[in-house]
Protein backbone atom coordinates (compact mmCIF):
# COMPACT_ATOMS: atom_id res chain seq x y z
CA UNK A 1 0.00 0.00 0.00
CA UNK A 2 2.81 2.44 0.87
CA UNK A 3 4.65 1.69 -2.37
CA UNK A 4 1.39 2.13 -4.32
CA UNK A 5 0.72 5.49 -2.66
CA UNK A 6 4.28 6.66 -3.34
CA UNK A 7 4.01 5.63 -6.99
CA UNK A 8 0.99 7.91 -7.40
CA UNK A 9 2.40 10.71 -5.24
CA UNK A 10 5.59 11.15 -7.22
CA UNK A 11 3.96 12.01 -10.60
CA UNK A 12 1.63 14.49 -8.85
CA UNK A 13 4.55 16.10 -7.05
CA UNK A 14 6.59 16.22 -10.26
CA UNK A 15 3.76 18.19 -11.89
CA UNK A 16 3.49 20.63 -9.00
CA UNK A 17 7.20 21.38 -9.20
CA UNK A 18 6.55 23.81 -12.06
CA UNK A 19 4.49 25.90 -9.66
CA UNK A 20 7.42 25.77 -7.24
CA UNK A 21 9.75 26.96 -9.98
CA UNK A 22 7.41 29.82 -10.85
CA UNK A 23 7.11 30.93 -7.22
CA UNK A 24 10.87 30.70 -6.79
CA UNK A 25 11.34 32.79 -9.92
CA UNK A 26 9.06 35.51 -8.54
CA UNK A 27 10.96 35.54 -5.24
CA UNK A 28 14.25 35.94 -7.10
CA UNK A 29 12.85 38.78 -9.20
CA UNK A 30 11.81 40.71 -6.09
CA UNK A 31 15.39 40.72 -4.75
CA UNK A 32 17.16 41.59 -8.01
CA UNK A 33 16.56 45.35 -8.04
CA UNK A 34 18.79 46.31 -5.07
CA UNK A 35 21.82 45.11 -7.05
CA UNK A 36 20.83 45.67 -10.66
CA UNK A 37 19.25 49.14 -10.42
CA UNK A 38 21.87 50.43 -8.00
CA UNK A 39 23.45 52.46 -10.78
CA UNK A 40 20.23 54.51 -11.01
CA UNK A 41 20.50 55.40 -7.34
CA UNK A 42 24.10 56.60 -7.25
CA UNK A 43 23.65 60.21 -8.42
CA UNK A 44 20.55 60.92 -6.27
CA UNK A 45 22.24 59.36 -3.22
CA UNK A 46 25.47 61.31 -3.79
CA UNK A 47 23.47 64.54 -3.99
CA UNK A 48 21.33 63.73 -0.95
CA UNK A 49 24.20 62.74 1.35
CA UNK A 50 26.83 65.04 -0.14
CA UNK A 51 29.38 62.25 -0.60
CA UNK A 52 31.70 61.14 -3.38
CA UNK A 53 31.18 57.98 -5.40
CA UNK A 54 33.90 55.85 -3.67
CA UNK A 55 32.30 56.49 -0.29
CA UNK A 56 28.85 55.70 -1.64
CA UNK A 57 30.02 52.48 -3.32
CA UNK A 58 30.75 51.01 0.11
CA UNK A 59 26.99 50.44 0.28
CA UNK A 60 27.06 48.28 -2.84
CA UNK A 61 30.13 46.40 -1.66
CA UNK A 62 28.39 45.56 1.62
CA UNK A 63 25.34 44.34 -0.28
CA UNK A 64 27.38 41.93 -2.44
CA UNK A 65 29.79 40.76 0.24
CA UNK A 66 27.14 40.02 2.89
CA UNK A 67 25.06 38.22 0.29
CA UNK A 68 27.98 35.88 -0.41
CA UNK A 69 29.86 35.53 2.88
CA UNK A 70 26.85 34.72 5.08
CA UNK A 71 25.48 32.13 2.64
CA UNK A 72 26.80 29.03 4.50
CA UNK A 73 25.08 30.16 7.70
CA UNK A 74 21.90 31.07 5.82
CA UNK A 75 21.90 27.74 4.00
CA UNK A 76 22.16 25.87 7.30
CA UNK A 77 19.19 27.82 8.70
CA UNK A 78 17.11 27.04 5.61
CA UNK A 79 17.89 23.34 5.96
CA UNK A 80 16.86 23.46 9.62
CA UNK A 81 13.71 25.61 9.51
CA UNK A 82 12.56 25.02 5.93
CA UNK A 83 12.59 27.15 2.79
CA UNK A 84 9.21 28.85 3.25
CA UNK A 85 10.06 30.42 6.61
CA UNK A 86 13.56 31.56 5.73
CA UNK A 87 12.81 32.72 2.18
CA UNK A 88 9.83 34.67 3.55
CA UNK A 89 12.16 36.39 6.00
CA UNK A 90 14.67 37.03 3.20
CA UNK A 91 12.14 38.70 0.88
CA UNK A 92 10.92 40.89 3.74
CA UNK A 93 14.48 41.90 4.69
CA UNK A 94 15.36 42.71 1.09
CA UNK A 95 12.35 44.97 0.59
CA UNK A 96 12.66 46.41 4.10
CA UNK A 97 16.20 47.52 3.29
CA UNK A 98 14.75 49.97 0.77
CA UNK A 99 11.97 51.13 3.10
CA UNK A 100 14.45 51.83 5.90
CA UNK A 101 16.94 53.42 3.49
CA UNK A 102 14.25 55.96 2.57
CA UNK A 103 14.49 57.24 6.17
CA UNK A 104 18.30 57.20 6.34
CA UNK A 105 19.93 60.56 7.11
CA UNK A 106 23.56 59.46 7.26
CA UNK A 107 25.91 57.26 5.28
CA UNK A 108 26.17 54.92 8.27
CA UNK A 109 22.43 54.34 8.20
CA UNK A 110 22.57 53.84 4.44
CA UNK A 111 25.29 51.21 4.88
CA UNK A 112 23.27 49.41 7.57
CA UNK A 113 19.95 49.48 5.70
CA UNK A 114 20.56 49.23 1.97
CA UNK A 115 23.90 47.45 2.31
CA UNK A 116 23.77 45.13 5.35
CA UNK A 117 20.07 44.34 5.69
CA UNK A 118 19.71 44.14 1.92
CA UNK A 119 22.71 41.83 1.59
CA UNK A 120 21.46 39.46 4.27
CA UNK A 121 17.98 39.33 2.74
CA UNK A 122 19.07 38.73 -0.83
CA UNK A 123 21.56 36.08 0.29
CA UNK A 124 18.87 34.08 2.09
CA UNK A 125 16.53 34.14 -0.90
CA UNK A 126 19.20 33.45 -3.52
CA UNK A 127 20.75 30.45 -1.80
CA UNK A 128 17.38 29.19 -0.61
CA UNK A 129 15.63 29.27 -3.98
CA UNK A 130 18.52 27.72 -5.94
CA UNK A 131 18.96 25.02 -3.31
CA UNK A 132 15.24 24.24 -3.35
CA UNK A 133 14.95 24.08 -7.14
CA UNK A 134 17.78 21.57 -7.60
CA UNK A 135 15.87 19.30 -5.21
CA UNK A 136 12.55 19.64 -7.05
CA UNK A 137 14.18 18.93 -10.43
CA UNK A 138 16.55 15.96 -9.97
CA UNK A 139 16.34 15.25 -13.71
CA UNK A 140 16.72 18.88 -14.83
CA UNK A 141 18.91 20.42 -12.19
CA UNK A 142 20.91 22.58 -14.57
CA UNK A 143 17.78 24.02 -16.18
CA UNK A 144 16.00 24.63 -12.86
CA UNK A 145 19.02 26.30 -11.24
CA UNK A 146 19.42 28.37 -14.41
CA UNK A 147 15.81 29.58 -14.41
CA UNK A 148 16.08 30.55 -10.74
CA UNK A 149 19.37 32.37 -11.32
CA UNK A 150 17.93 34.07 -14.40
CA UNK A 151 15.19 35.51 -12.23
CA UNK A 152 17.86 37.28 -10.23
CA UNK A 153 19.91 38.27 -13.27
CA UNK A 154 17.02 39.52 -15.39
CA UNK A 155 14.34 40.42 -12.85
CA UNK A 156 15.33 44.07 -12.75
CA UNK A 157 14.44 44.44 -16.44
CA UNK A 158 10.82 44.82 -15.28
CA UNK A 159 11.66 47.50 -12.72
CA UNK A 160 14.46 49.51 -14.30
CA UNK A 161 12.30 51.89 -16.34
CA UNK A 162 9.52 52.32 -13.74
CA UNK A 163 12.08 53.05 -11.01
CA UNK A 164 13.94 55.45 -13.29
CA UNK A 165 10.69 57.32 -14.00
CA UNK A 166 9.71 57.29 -10.33
CA UNK A 167 13.03 58.85 -9.31
CA UNK A 168 12.23 61.78 -11.58
CA UNK A 169 8.58 62.16 -10.60
CA UNK A 170 8.53 61.12 -6.93
CA UNK A 171 12.11 61.60 -5.79
CA UNK A 172 14.57 59.23 -4.15
CA UNK A 173 12.97 58.62 -0.74
CA UNK A 174 9.45 58.05 -2.04
CA UNK A 175 10.75 55.68 -4.72
CA UNK A 176 12.71 53.62 -2.21
CA UNK A 177 9.72 53.43 0.13
CA UNK A 178 7.16 52.56 -2.57
CA UNK A 179 9.16 49.87 -4.33
CA UNK A 180 10.44 48.48 -1.05
CA UNK A 181 6.84 47.86 0.01
CA UNK A 182 6.00 46.33 -3.38
CA UNK A 183 8.97 43.95 -3.13
CA UNK A 184 7.97 42.92 0.41
CA UNK A 185 4.37 42.17 -0.52
CA UNK A 186 5.05 40.33 -3.78
CA UNK A 187 8.00 38.34 -2.41
CA UNK A 188 6.28 37.41 0.84
CA UNK A 189 3.10 36.22 -0.90
CA UNK A 190 5.06 34.14 -3.44
CA UNK A 191 7.23 32.56 -0.76
CA UNK A 192 4.18 31.23 1.13
CA UNK A 193 3.68 28.58 -1.53
CA UNK A 194 7.21 27.17 -1.39
CA UNK A 195 7.54 23.60 -0.12
CA UNK A 196 10.18 20.91 0.16
CA UNK A 197 9.69 18.06 -2.32
CA UNK A 198 8.53 14.65 -1.05
CA UNK A 199 11.45 12.39 -0.21
CA UNK A 200 10.71 10.20 -3.23
CA UNK A 201 11.10 13.12 -5.64
CA UNK A 202 14.67 13.88 -4.54
CA UNK A 203 15.84 10.61 -6.03
CA UNK A 204 13.00 9.71 -8.36
CA UNK A 205 14.88 10.40 -11.58
CA UNK A 206 18.36 11.20 -10.41
CA UNK A 207 18.93 7.61 -9.29
CA UNK A 208 19.03 6.55 -12.93
CA UNK A 209 21.83 8.96 -13.79
CA UNK A 210 25.35 7.64 -13.86
CA UNK A 211 26.72 11.06 -12.96
CA UNK A 212 24.65 11.45 -9.80
CA UNK A 213 25.67 10.46 -6.28
CA UNK A 214 23.44 8.22 -4.19
CA UNK A 215 24.99 9.37 -0.94
CA UNK A 216 23.84 12.52 0.86
CA UNK A 217 26.80 14.57 2.13
CA UNK A 218 26.40 17.01 4.98
CA UNK A 219 28.42 20.24 4.67
CA UNK A 220 31.01 19.05 7.20
CA UNK A 221 31.55 15.87 5.17
CA UNK A 222 31.61 17.70 1.85
CA UNK A 223 34.24 20.16 3.04
CA UNK A 224 36.62 17.26 3.61
CA UNK A 225 36.46 16.22 -0.05
CA UNK A 226 39.18 17.55 -2.42
CA UNK A 227 36.58 17.45 -5.21
CA UNK A 228 34.59 20.20 -3.50
CA UNK A 229 37.64 22.42 -3.27
CA UNK A 230 38.35 21.86 -6.96
CA UNK A 231 34.84 23.16 -7.73
CA UNK A 232 35.39 26.02 -5.28
CA UNK A 233 38.61 26.98 -7.05
CA UNK A 234 36.96 26.81 -10.46
CA UNK A 235 33.99 28.96 -9.44
CA UNK A 236 36.35 31.47 -7.82
CA UNK A 237 38.33 31.67 -11.06
CA UNK A 238 35.23 32.18 -13.20
CA UNK A 239 33.70 34.69 -10.76
CA UNK A 240 36.93 36.67 -10.79
CA UNK A 241 37.13 36.63 -14.57
CA UNK A 242 33.58 37.86 -15.10
CA UNK A 243 33.65 40.46 -12.34
CA UNK A 244 36.95 41.85 -13.63
CA UNK A 245 35.00 42.88 -16.71
CA UNK A 246 31.59 43.77 -15.28
CA UNK A 247 32.96 46.00 -12.54
CA UNK A 248 35.31 47.91 -14.85
CA UNK A 249 33.29 47.99 -18.08
CA UNK A 250 32.21 51.63 -18.02
CA UNK A 251 35.76 52.76 -17.32
CA UNK A 252 37.53 50.77 -20.03
CA UNK A 253 34.79 51.55 -22.57
CA UNK A 254 35.58 55.22 -22.01
CA UNK A 255 39.32 54.58 -22.25
CA UNK A 256 38.79 52.67 -25.51
CA UNK A 257 36.86 55.65 -26.87
CA UNK A 258 33.65 53.77 -27.66
CA UNK A 259 31.31 54.52 -24.75
CA UNK A 260 29.46 57.39 -26.45
CA UNK A 261 29.74 56.27 -30.06
CA UNK A 262 26.30 55.72 -31.60
CA UNK A 263 25.43 52.12 -32.53
CA UNK A 264 21.97 51.39 -33.99
CA UNK A 265 20.94 54.87 -32.87
CA UNK A 266 22.00 54.40 -29.25
CA UNK A 267 25.18 55.16 -27.30
CA UNK A 268 27.42 52.08 -27.29
CA UNK A 269 27.86 51.69 -23.52
CA UNK A 270 24.19 51.72 -22.38
CA UNK A 271 23.28 49.57 -25.39
CA UNK A 272 25.97 47.05 -24.47
CA UNK A 273 24.82 47.00 -20.84
CA UNK A 274 21.23 46.33 -21.93
CA UNK A 275 22.28 43.46 -24.22
CA UNK A 276 24.58 42.09 -21.52
CA UNK A 277 21.79 41.97 -18.97
CA UNK A 278 19.67 39.94 -21.39
CA UNK A 279 22.39 37.48 -22.44
CA UNK A 280 23.62 37.14 -18.85
CA UNK A 281 20.13 35.99 -17.89
CA UNK A 282 19.43 33.88 -20.97
CA UNK A 283 22.61 31.83 -20.65
CA UNK A 284 21.69 30.49 -17.21
CA UNK A 285 18.67 28.32 -18.11
CA UNK A 286 19.97 27.64 -21.63
CA UNK A 287 23.35 26.21 -20.65
CA UNK A 288 21.73 24.55 -17.65
CA UNK A 289 19.37 22.76 -20.05
CA UNK A 290 22.29 21.83 -22.31
CA UNK A 291 24.24 20.44 -19.34
CA UNK A 292 21.30 18.20 -18.39
CA UNK A 293 21.73 16.53 -21.78
CA UNK A 294 25.41 16.80 -22.70
CA UNK A 295 26.96 16.67 -19.23
CA UNK A 296 28.07 19.34 -16.76
CA UNK A 297 31.79 19.32 -17.53
CA UNK A 298 31.34 19.23 -21.30
CA UNK A 299 29.09 22.28 -21.07
CA UNK A 300 31.51 24.04 -18.72
CA UNK A 301 34.41 23.45 -21.10
CA UNK A 302 32.54 24.94 -24.04
CA UNK A 303 30.99 27.90 -22.18
CA UNK A 304 34.15 28.94 -20.33
CA UNK A 305 36.27 28.70 -23.49
CA UNK A 306 33.61 30.69 -25.36
CA UNK A 307 34.00 33.55 -22.90
CA UNK A 308 37.78 33.45 -23.21
CA UNK A 309 37.69 33.53 -27.02
CA UNK A 310 35.04 36.27 -27.08
CA UNK A 311 37.03 38.34 -24.59
CA UNK A 312 40.16 37.98 -26.73
CA UNK A 313 38.30 39.19 -29.83
CA UNK A 314 36.75 41.96 -27.74
CA UNK A 315 40.20 43.19 -26.76
CA UNK A 316 41.60 42.94 -30.30
CA UNK A 317 38.70 44.97 -31.75
CA UNK A 318 38.31 47.29 -28.76
CA UNK A 319 38.13 50.50 -30.81
CA UNK A 320 35.23 49.28 -32.98
CA UNK A 321 32.04 50.39 -31.22
CA UNK A 322 29.71 47.96 -33.00
CA UNK A 323 31.92 44.95 -32.27
CA UNK A 324 32.32 46.19 -28.71
CA UNK A 325 28.56 46.04 -28.26
CA UNK A 326 28.05 42.67 -29.98
CA UNK A 327 31.02 40.90 -28.40
CA UNK A 328 30.10 42.18 -24.95
CA UNK A 329 26.89 40.17 -25.25
CA UNK A 330 28.87 37.04 -26.16
CA UNK A 331 31.24 37.58 -23.22
CA UNK A 332 28.35 37.74 -20.76
CA UNK A 333 26.67 34.79 -22.50
CA UNK A 334 29.78 32.75 -21.71
CA UNK A 335 29.91 33.87 -18.08
CA UNK A 336 26.46 33.92 -16.48
CA UNK A 337 25.95 30.16 -16.74
CA UNK A 338 28.26 29.58 -13.77
CA UNK A 339 25.18 30.21 -11.60
CA UNK A 340 23.41 27.18 -13.07
CA UNK A 341 26.29 24.80 -13.82
CA UNK A 342 28.06 24.90 -10.46
CA UNK A 343 25.04 24.39 -8.15
CA UNK A 344 23.71 21.56 -10.31
CA UNK A 345 27.14 19.88 -10.49
CA UNK A 346 27.56 20.24 -6.73
CA UNK A 347 24.17 18.66 -6.06
CA UNK A 348 24.80 15.83 -8.53
CA UNK A 349 28.04 15.08 -6.71
CA UNK A 350 27.17 15.48 -3.04
CA UNK A 351 23.43 14.77 -2.99
CA UNK A 352 20.23 16.79 -2.76
CA UNK A 353 19.32 16.44 0.92
CA UNK A 354 21.71 19.19 2.07
CA UNK A 355 21.89 21.01 -1.27
CA UNK A 356 21.02 24.44 0.12
CA UNK A 357 23.61 24.39 2.90
CA UNK A 358 26.22 22.88 0.60
CA UNK A 359 25.66 25.52 -2.07
CA UNK A 360 26.00 28.19 0.60
CA UNK A 361 29.61 27.08 1.07
CA UNK A 362 30.30 27.02 -2.68
CA UNK A 363 28.73 30.47 -3.12
CA UNK A 364 31.45 31.91 -0.90
CA UNK A 365 33.65 31.70 -4.00
CA UNK A 366 31.57 34.44 -5.63
CA UNK A 367 32.36 36.76 -2.73
CA UNK A 368 36.07 36.03 -3.12
CA UNK A 369 35.76 36.66 -6.86
CA UNK A 370 34.14 40.03 -6.18
CA UNK A 371 37.25 41.09 -4.26
CA UNK A 372 39.70 39.81 -6.87
CA UNK A 373 37.61 40.99 -9.81
CA UNK A 374 36.75 44.43 -8.43
CA UNK A 375 39.24 46.31 -6.25
CA UNK A 376 42.29 44.19 -7.12
CA UNK A 377 41.63 44.40 -10.85
CA UNK A 378 41.31 48.18 -10.52
CA UNK A 379 44.62 48.29 -8.66
CA UNK A 380 46.25 46.20 -11.39
CA UNK A 381 45.09 48.69 -14.00
CA UNK A 382 46.19 51.62 -11.87
CA UNK A 383 49.64 50.08 -11.34
CA UNK A 384 50.24 49.16 -14.98
CA UNK A 385 48.30 52.03 -16.58
CA UNK A 386 46.94 49.52 -19.08
CA UNK A 387 43.90 47.30 -19.50
CA UNK A 388 45.91 44.58 -21.23
CA UNK A 389 47.05 42.86 -17.97
CA UNK A 390 43.48 42.87 -16.67
CA UNK A 391 42.13 41.28 -19.84
CA UNK A 392 45.05 38.84 -19.94
CA UNK A 393 44.23 37.65 -16.42
CA UNK A 394 40.54 37.27 -17.21
CA UNK A 395 41.19 35.38 -20.46
CA UNK A 396 43.76 33.15 -18.79
CA UNK A 397 41.32 32.28 -16.00
CA UNK A 398 38.61 31.39 -18.53
CA UNK A 399 40.81 29.05 -20.55
CA UNK A 400 42.37 27.49 -17.45
CA UNK A 401 38.95 26.79 -15.91
CA UNK A 402 37.69 25.27 -19.16
CA UNK A 403 40.69 22.94 -19.14
CA UNK A 404 40.13 22.03 -15.48
CA UNK A 405 36.51 21.17 -16.23
CA UNK A 406 37.36 18.80 -19.07
CA UNK A 407 40.61 17.23 -17.95
CA UNK A 408 40.48 17.30 -14.14
CA UNK A 409 36.93 17.71 -12.83
CA UNK A 410 35.29 15.34 -15.32
CA UNK A 411 37.42 12.23 -14.67
CA UNK A 412 37.73 12.86 -10.92
CA UNK A 413 34.00 13.37 -10.45
CA UNK A 414 33.22 10.25 -12.49
CA UNK A 415 35.52 8.18 -10.25
CA UNK A 416 34.09 9.79 -7.10
CA UNK A 417 30.46 9.05 -8.00
CA UNK A 418 31.27 5.58 -9.29
CA UNK A 419 32.98 4.67 -6.00
CA UNK A 420 29.77 5.42 -4.08
CA UNK A 421 27.63 2.98 -6.06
Amino acid sequence: MVAHTTAHAVPAAMRSRWLQLGLGLICMMTISSPQYVWTLMTKPLMAQFGIALPELQVTFSLLVLLQAFFSPFQGALINRFGPRVLISIGTVLSGLSWVLASYAHSTTMLYLTYGCIGGLGTGIVYVGVVGLMVRWFPDRRGFAAGVAAAGYGMGAILTTFPISASLVSRGLDSTLWLYGVVFIVVGFVASQGLRLPPAAVDGATASAKASTSKREYRPAEMLKQPLFWLMFLMMTMMSTSGLMITSQMATFATDFGVSKVMVFGLAALPLALTIDRFTNGLTRPLFGWVSDRLGRENTMGFAFALEGVAMTLWLLTRHDAMLFVLLSGVVFFGWGEIFSLFPSTLTDTFGARYATANYGWLYLSFGIGSVFGGPLAALLHQHTQSWLPVFACAIGLDIATAALAMFVLKPRRARFVSALR
